[in-house]
């Protein structure tokens, strides 16, 4: 064989691993992220969020629903789902699965379009291009979903004000629902909140900048969104190659400031499309927020097997 050959052979080789390992492998290394938030008001408690996102559930997934019941072992004072739970018309009930032990903690929700609408085959190339295209699958059954957190305690956020005392520290919250659809309605929670609280916390599924503008424009201390995957496929030492949104790249996922006083998380989230089952260089994962004072210092921490590399700008 050849030099060309063997460069050939090896291609394929490593490409053929590379894909073994993004669909066999990295797609269930479920990973907790872990961060500290300078975003409560002086002499507020510190505040512990579980934020999850982009579940993307089928109800065969028992691994990944086994791994999302354990976090109620955090003990969060909050937990926060930003969308796409769904991905099978039957899968309201392995989501409820999933989110039952969490469901027992105060929780809020928006929903993402694959709540709405189920998943279907796309090409790769169109996610390196922008378009206003969309192409919905069969309708899901989101108000089965909805209901079920209702009947639990959880807040639906989507176009509406929440004020809710959490652990002592009073949050308001609102929400639009999702931007990737061209669904949201700010105007509907447009204004400056209350002041004397102790966290203005915003809930979108996609992070489209022109929502993270009037958030931060309203003086919110944090939003939340998923979304993104974290890119999905990153190239180790670039980053995420897409967000399939208007953010850019460096934000694909974790925390970093939007404007002067507004902090922006992103959730990898925890799932695929069933039509693309792969990750790379970016696990699934939910994330556990301590949130403190904005006076206070934010710690490093180091990255383990347990909890990813903190993601603080």
């Amino acid at each position: 064989m050849n030099s060309w050959g063997r460069l050939a052979l090896g291609a394929t080789t490593t490409g053929a691993a590379a894909v073994a390992y993004a669909a066999g492998i990295e797609r269930r290394r479920w990973t907790l992220r872990e961060a500290t938030l300078p975003v409560l008001a002086e002499g507020s408690r510190p505040l512990r969020v579980l934020h999850v996102s982009d579940l993307h559930l089928t109800p065969r997934q028992q691994s990944k629903q086994r791994w999302v019941a354990a976090l109620a072992a955090l003990e969060p004072d909050l937990v926060v789902n930003t969308g796409d739970n769904l991905a099978h018309p039957r899968a309201v009930p392995s989501v409820v699965a999933a989110l039952g032990p969490l469901l027992q903690y105060p929780g809020l929700f928006v929903f993402g379009s694959n709540d709405y609408f189920g998943p279907t085959p796309k090409n790769p190339a169109r996610y390196l291009v922008k378009s206003k295209r969309r192409s919905h699958g069969d309708p899901l059954p989101w108000r089965d979903l909805r209901a079920a957190m209702l009947e639990h305690g959880w807040s639906d956020a989507t176009h509406t004000q929440v004020t809710l005392t959490v652990s002592g520290v009073t949050v308001a919250v609102a929400g639009v629902d999702d931007p990737h659809l061209g669904l949201d309605r700010y105007e509907r929670i447009a204004g400056r909140r209350a002041r004397h609280v102790g966290l203005r916390l915003g809930l979108t599924h996609s992070p489209e900048p022109r929502v993270l503008d009037r958030f931060a424009a309203d003086g919110y201390d944090l939003v939340l969104a998923g979304h993104t995957h974290g890119g999905q496929l990153r190239v180790p030492g670039v980053g995420a190659l897409v967000t399939n949104c208007g953010l850019d790249r460096s934000r694909a996922r974790g925390a970093s400031r939007w404007g002067a006083h507004t902090w922006l998380h992103v959730s990898a989230g925890l799932g695929t499309s069933p039509f693309a089952p792969v990750r790379f260089a970016c696990p699934p994962e939910a994330s556990l927020l301590t949130l403190v004072p904005r006076a206070s210092v934010v710690p490093s921490a180091p990255a383990t097997r347990a909890s990813a590399a903190v993601d603080v700008s």
